[in-house]
C-alpha cells in the first residue's frame, strides 16, 4: 500500500538486463531511444553511443521487421567494440516473429500488448462472447508463451509496454478506452509469464494524457498487488512533446509516480535529440530522490472519502472564483513590487506590505497582509495563525490563511469553520513537500472542513536553474492535482545566496503550464508530439517548429503530429487535429479520430492543416453569428 505522506519506495523485485540489473534494491535507471532506422548500423551505433554518453543505462532501438531485428547484431557489436557494454533493447510492434528474432540478439525486448498478436487497432466496434474472448485468450497465451521460452534460453529480458494510443479493438470492446482497460491488457500477458515463472519482466503504461497514465499506473499496482506480483515499472510520458512544455509535462507526469515511491526506470520522452532526455530524466530522479529519502515524519491520517486509484476532486465550498467547480487559480508573487508581464495573467497578486494605488481594471486582485489591509477593492487580506483574532473584525468577503500543517489544530480548525469565506494556502515546511501538503488537505477533508486549498512552495532558484525549478515544481505538485486537492497553485522563488532570483514571470508561467499539463486548466495551445524514433517518416523537429509558429496563437486547441501510425490515431483521440506519418515523405491529416486528408506529400502537409484550422474557425464564427 502506498503511504500518501511518507515516501516509501514500491517493493519489486530484480530484473537480469545485460550488464544493468534493475528493480530490487537497484537505482533508478535511465534510458533513451536511437531516431535512425535500424538498418542503418553506422548511424544507430553514434547515436547510441552519444545516448551511454549522456548517462543512459539503456538504449532502445526501433524493430520493425527481421531486416530490422538482424541488425541489431552489428550495431551491438560495433558498440562492443568502442567499449560501450550497456543493454540494448528491441522496440516491436505488430510482428511477434520480429520479437523471437531480436531476443537471441539483445538484451532486453519491448513489446506492445496492443500489437502483439492483436491486429493494428482500427477503432472498430467487435463483439465478443465469452468464449470467443476466452479463445482469443488463449491464442495469445500460446503465442507469447514462445517469446518466453526463448527469452529464457538467451537470458533476454523482457518489457511488456502497454500505450493507451494502442490498446487493441479486443480490448477495447470490453472494457473501453479507459484506465481499467489499459491495466487488463497489461495484466493478460503478466499472467502468462506469472503462470510461465518467468520472471525478468518490466511493465510500462504510457500515454499522453498525464492524468490516465498516473491512474493507469496507481490502478496497475493495485492490480500487480492482488495478484501477488511485484514486477519492476518503466515510467514514461508519451508525446510529451518538446522544450519546456515536454519537460513540464513530462515531471507532472513521471513526478506524480516517483514522489509515491512508484518507479524502478524511466524515460523523459521529448521531441528533440535523444541525447538530450538523459540529462531531463537525471535531474528528475536525482530531486525527488534526495527530497523524500530519509524525511522527516509526517504524522497524519488519510480522509476516508479518498480513494488513491480513483480519485475524486475534494468537494469544497465557492469563494468568490477559487473552489467548488472552479478551474484552479495562478497566484503570483510581488515581493519586489514588480507585477508580473506574462501573456497570461495570474488570478491574484500576493504583496508583502500594502503597495500604493489600487488593482486597475482587468488586472488580477490583490492579496495583502491582513496587517496592511485597506479595504480597497479587488484586494483582499491574507492572515496567519497568530493573528486569527482579528479575522471575526475584518468584513472582505474573501480571506486567505497562511497555514502549515503542525499549526493546523483546533482553534484554526474553528476559525475555518465559522468563516467560510476563508481559502487556505497551505506551505509546507518539510521537505517532503508533496506529503506535506497532502497532510493539511486530508485533515481538512477529514474534518469536514470545504474550505478551498491554494497549494504552496517556494523554491531558491536563479535564472540558471529554470529548468531545476520548473521540474522540481512539476514533480511536488503532480500527485496533488491527479489527486483532487488543488484549488490553486503559488510557486514562489527566493534568491540563492549571492544571486539574483528567478523572474516572477518565469514561475507564473509554470504554474499555468503544470495545471494545463495535468489537464485541469487550458490557456494555450497544447502540442501532443512523439519523441521520434525509427520509424519516423518525415522531418519531425522541423515540422513541430512550424506548426507551433503558425498556430500558437490559437488558444484551447490541442494538436497532434506523429511520427507514424504505432500510436499516432491513439493517442492523439482527444486532439483537435493530427498529422500523422503515413508512408515515407507522406502524411495523412486528421480532425479528432478521423482521417480528413491521406497520403499528402510532407512537404505540403503543413499548410493543409493550417487551411483546415483556418476553415474549421471560419465557420464556427459563421455559425456562431448566424
Amino acid at each position: 500500500m502506498i503511504d500518501l505522506f511518507n515516501f516509501c519506495p514500491r517493493r519489486s523485485h530484480r530484473v537480469n538486463v545485460g550488464s544493468r540489473p534493475l528493480g530490487g534494491d537497484e537505482p533508478l535507471r535511465l534510458q533513451s531511444m536511437t531516431t535512425c532506422a535500424t538498418t542503418d548500423v553506422e548511424g544507430c551505433i553514434a547515436q547510441a553511443a552519444r545516448i551511454f554518453d549522456a548517462g543512459a543505462d539503456y538504449v532502445r532501438l526501433t524493430t520493425q521487421g527481421t531486416r530490422e531485428a538482424e541488425a541489431l547484431r552489428p550495431i551491438q557489436e560495433g558498440l562492443r567494440r568502442r567499449g560501450y557494454n550497456g543493454p540494448l533493447v528491441a522496440d516491436v510492434h505488430f510482428n511477434p516473429a520480429v520479437a523471437d528474432v531480436a531476443a537471441t540478439i539483445v538484451d532486453k525486448v519491448r513489446i506492445n500488448p496492443g500489437n502483439y498478436v492483436d491486429p493494428a487497432r482500427q477503432f472498430k466496434h467487435l463483439e465478443y462472447t465469452d468464449e470467443e474472448y476466452a479463445a482469443e485468450l488463449q491464442r495469445l497465451e500460446e503465442r507469447f508463451k514462445k517469446l518466453l521460452a526463448i527469452c529464457r534460453e538467451h537470458h533476454t529480458a523482457l518489457r511488456i509496454g502497454v500505450n493507451h494510443g494502442s490498446l487493441s479493438d479486443r480490448i477495447m470492446c470490453r472494457y473501453g478506452d479507459t484506465p481499467e482497460g489499459i491495466v487488463e491488457s497489461c495484466m493478460e500477458f503478466l499472467r502468462v509469464c506469472q503462470k510461465e515463472q518467468f520472471a525478468d519482466v518490466v511493465v510500462s503504461i504510457k500515454a499522453s494524457n498525464t492524468a490516465v497514465m498516473v491512474r493507469s499506473v496507481r490502478l496497475l499496482c493495485r492490480a500487480m498487488e492482488r495478484e501477488k506480483m511485484d514486477y519492476p515499472l518503466h515510467l514514461g510520458v508519451t508525446e510529451a512533446g518538446e522544450g519546456e512544455d515536454g519537460r513540464i509535462k513530462s515531471a507532472v507526469g513521471i513526478g506524480a509516480l516517483l514522489c509515491d515511491g512508484i518507479g524502478d526506470t524511466l524515460r523523459v520522452s521529448l521531441s528533440e535529440e535523444p541525447e538530450a532526455e538523459l540529462p531531463v530524466a537525471y535531474r528528475l530522479a536525482e530531486y525527488v530522490m534526495r527530497t523524500r529519502g530519509g524525511h522527516p515524519m509526517i504524522p497524519a491520517t488519510q480522509a476516508p472519502e479518498f480513494d488513491y486509484c480513483n480519485p475524486r476532486r475534494r468537494p469544497t465550498c465557492r469563494v468568490h472564483n477559487i473552489g467548488g467547480n472552479a478551474a484552479p487559480v495562478v497566484v503570483a508573487m510581488c515581493a519586489d513590487g514588480v507585477k508580473p508581464t506574462t501573456a497570461v495573467q495570474p488570478d491574484y497578486l500576493i504583496f508583502p506590505d500594502m503597495p500604493k494605488g489600487k488593482p486597475a481594471e482587468g488586472e488580477p486582485e490583490w492579496i495583502v497582509s491582513a496587517d496592511h489591509y485597506r479595504g480597497l477593492p479587488h484586494t483582499y487580506p491574507m492572515f496567519h495563525t497568530s493573528n486569527l483574532h482579528l479575522v471575526g473584525m475584518c468584513q472582505a468577503p474573501l480571506k486567505f490563511l497562511l497555514l502549515q500543517y503542525l499549526t493546523l489544530n483546533d482553534e484554526v480548525k474553528a476559525c475555518l469553520r465559522a468563516h467560510p469565506e476563508m481559502v487556505v494556502i497551505a506551505t509546507p515546511v518539510n521537505r517532503n513537500i508533496t506529503g506535506d501538503l497532502r497532510a493539511i488537505v486530508h485533515e481538512l477533508w477529514r474534518e469536514h472542513i470545504p474550505a478551498p486549498v491554494i497549494l504552496n512552495s517556494l523554491y531558491q532558484a536563479a535564472p540558471a536553474d529554470r529548468e531545476q525549478f520548473q521540474l522540481q515544481a512539476a514533480a511536488d505538485m503532480g500527485a496533488l492535482l491527479f489527486d483532487g486537492l488543488c484549488d490553486g497553485l503559488a510557486l514562489l522563488t527566493s534568491a540563492p545566496k549571492g544571486k539574483k532570483a528567478l523572474s516572477n514571470n518565469i514561475a507564473c508561467d509554470t504554474a499555468f503550464a503544470i495545471l494545463q499539463a495535468a489537464r485541469l486548466r487550458t490557456v494555450k495551445t497544447e502540442y501532443i508530439s512523439c519523441p521520434g524514433c525509427g520509424r519516423t517518416l518525415y522531418d519531425l523537429q522541423g515540422t513541430i517548429a512550424r506548426v507551433k509558429a503558425a498556430t500558437s496563437h490559437l488558444t484551447g486547441l490541442k494538436i497532434a503530429i506523429m511520427g507514424c501510425i504505432v500510436n499516432g490515431p491513439g493517442e492523439m483521440a482527444d486532439a483537435d487535429y493530427g498529422y500523422v506519418g503515413a508512408a515515407r515523405g507522406k502524411i495523412s491529416l486528421y480532425r479528432g479520430k478521423v482521417c480528413v486528408e491521406k497520403n499528402l506529400p510532407a512537404e505540403e502537409a503543413v499548410d493543409h492543416l493550417l487551411a483546415l484550422i483556418e476553415a474549421d474557425r471560419a465557420k464556427a464564427e459563421a455559425d456562431a453569428k448566424a
